[in-house]
């Protein structure tokens, strides 16, 4: 019974200290990127360098949602949006204009995580990167939704 009561306490702390708090200097955030921008965002990151403010900067690359007849496959529009949800360390995604984004912006709004539209990957790690420079140590999710909205 000792043993139960001690995980619980144990992941209520966890669960406290997820849901913001301060971010650690030098901690890691993830950018999510759309396959059709991703070497570009890459490319983008690698000129400007991962450390950007108090963080470091990471690029999770996405599965590709467009089909070969031109469409979008809504069931990967959905599991790329749900990967960066589940990511508590996710501060914004980009991807380009499209049909899709209509559909990822109301799932990755759920998590108050950023979608930033361009179909340019430079200019749009741009607006990324100048938002999580800007953030201070404390909910650098909230201040990244806050500097591109």
């Amino acid at each position: 019974m000792k043993l139960l009561a001690g995980f619980a306490a144990f992941a209520v702390g966890l669960v406290v200290v997820g849901c913001g708090g301060t971010d650690s200097e030098g901690a890691m955030v993830n950018v999510y990127v759309a396959a059709p921008l991703c070497s570009g965002a890459k490319a983008e990151l690698a000129a400007h360098g991962a450390t950007v403010g108090h963080f470091t900067v990471a690029v999770r690359c996405l599965a590709p949602s467009e089909r070969a007849d031109g469409g979008v496959d809504l069931a990967t529009v959905g599991s790329n949006s749900r990967r960066a949800t589940a990511d508590s360390s996710a501060v914004a995604a980009l991807e380009p204009p499209g049909p899709a984004t209509k559909f990822s912006r109301a799932i990755l709004g759920s998590a108050e995580i950023p979608l930033v539209t361009s179909a340019s990957a430079q200019k749009g790690m741009e607006r990324i990167l100048t938002a999580v420079e800007s953030a201070g140590d404390s909910g650098v999710r909230g201040s990244v939704l806050t500097a591109l909205s």
